[in-house]
């Protein structure tokens, strides 16, 4: 039951982290398109010419404001697909030594490393949540679209505490395989 749930909380920050990462390319397009097309029409034959005064009055040019909000959204993102990266055992592994030691010491080496980043993962949420904090606070807005850097931090904390959570289930459950002798969770590492 736990297991469930904590694998419909990845894979559901793992679609939200697909979603923003699109919504973020897709701007980025539009930004390189609408920067394109503002030099075009400032330039010859355009320049100073009915159409381009037309067209750049609609508001042809880039995004404003979209490096503040790939910044955004790409902090978010990256804590996004943590979690189902941590269930799987997706992050990548170079185990030319430990493939040799055998079942026991490659147990107690992904215990190891579980616990490492569960501790990790719950001191970078735990720094987010005072950030998060402290930007409310002092009120700190970005300089080009002025909107509130704490939300930003939200967004991150949003995914660093569901990558922390499920860091924490990974470990106990990595544990648990140690103890048991018998496999819980994928192995670790991506198989290339």
């Amino acid at each position: 039951m736990l297991r469930r749930i904590i694998e419909a909380l990845a894979r559901l920050m793992a679609i939200l982290g697909g979603l923003v990462l699109t919504v973020l390319i897709l701007m980025t397009c539009l930004s390189i398109l609408g920067r394109f097309l503002n030099g075009v029409l400032h330039g010859p034959p355009f320049d100073g010419g009915g159409f381009a005064t037309w067209a750049l009055g609609l508001g042809i040019g880039p995004v404003n404001g979209d490096f503040e909000l790939i910044e955004a959204g790409m902090a978010f993102c990256i804590f996004a697909f943590l979690p189902i990266t941590q269930l799987t055992g997706g992050h990548a592994s170079v185990d030319i030594l430990t493939n040799r030691l055998g079942v026991l010491p490659n147990r107690v080496l992904a215990v190891l490393w579980s616990l490492l980043f569960a501790f990790v993962m719950v001191l970078i949420a735990w720094q987010l949540w005072q950030g998060t904090q402290a930007k409310m606070r002092y009120g700190e807005t970005t300089y080009l679209i002025q909107f509130p850097i704490w939300w930003a931090y939200a967004a991150a904390l949003s995914g660093a505490f569901v990558t922390a959570l499920v860091a924490v289930y990974v470990a106990v459950a990595r544990l648990a395989e140690l103890v048991s002798g018998t496999d819980i969770l994928p192995t670790e590492g991506a198989d290339h």
